[in-house]
């Protein structure tokens, strides 16, 4: 009986060989991932360590021009998935040892929904964290009274913001999605620093 051995095709090994490193490197990846995420909930748990909230899922762009503060049926609000990423984010919270925050939010109805739905205190007002999308002429004064107010806050709390992109990005520097958690750190003098993103969805 003759037995006819197959020879190898390269390329399938290459091809095989290339799938393997990828799949190692995606499984680093995702552990390294893992890994920063828990040392930022290890951070917010300490009060040493603030988290910045993009409000959730609302669909559109800016505001109409018929925008009102005090009318939420003239903004942009949350949609239906909205609301539940904002209550996965509360869960996000409690399941890392977060029952309880000092929530403060921008007075945009979208941002006080997505503070409400979180579950995890009676949400207060921050000017500061008002939208500057639509004058930006504001934006130094914003961010520099932000900095103020989080130099000032008793670091034995865990602080969460619910605010908008613009404000987030003018603070860190970072381009969050919505509802994406920005972990930071506040210096004595107000300067926020980034060290960690955890996103819900």
């Amino acid at each position: 009986m003759i037995l006819k051995l197959r020879r190898h095709d390269p390329s399938a090994l290459l091809a095989g060989t290339v799938l393997l490193w990828l799949l190692l490197f995606d499984l680093s990846f995702s552990a390294r991932a893992a890994d920063a995420a828990d040392g930022a909930w290890t951070k917010l748990r300490s009060g040493s360590h603030v988290a910045l909230i993009r409000h959730a899922l609302a669909p559109g762009f800016g505001d109409p021009d018929t925008f009102k503060i005090s009318d939420c049926a003239t903004q942009r609000n949350l949609s239906d998935v909205g609301r539940g990423q904002a209550r996965r984010i509360g869960a996000l919270f409690r399941g890392n040892g977060i029952n309880i925050a000092r929530v403060l939010t921008s007075q945009w109805c979208r941002c006080r929904e997505t503070a409400a739905l979180l579950g995890l205190g009676e949400p207060e007002n921050l000017k500061p964290l008002n939208s500057f999308f639509s004058d930006r002429s504001t934006e130094p004064l914003q961010t520099d009274a932000t900095r103020r107010w989080l130099a000032a806050r008793d670091p034995g709390v865990v602080h969460v913001l619910v605010t908008h992109q613009v404000n987030i990005t003018a603070l860190t520097g970072v381009v969050p999605a919505s509802g994406e958690l920005v972990v930071a750190r506040v210096a004595p003098d107000g300067t926020v620093t980034p060290v960690g993103r955890i996103q819900t969805d």
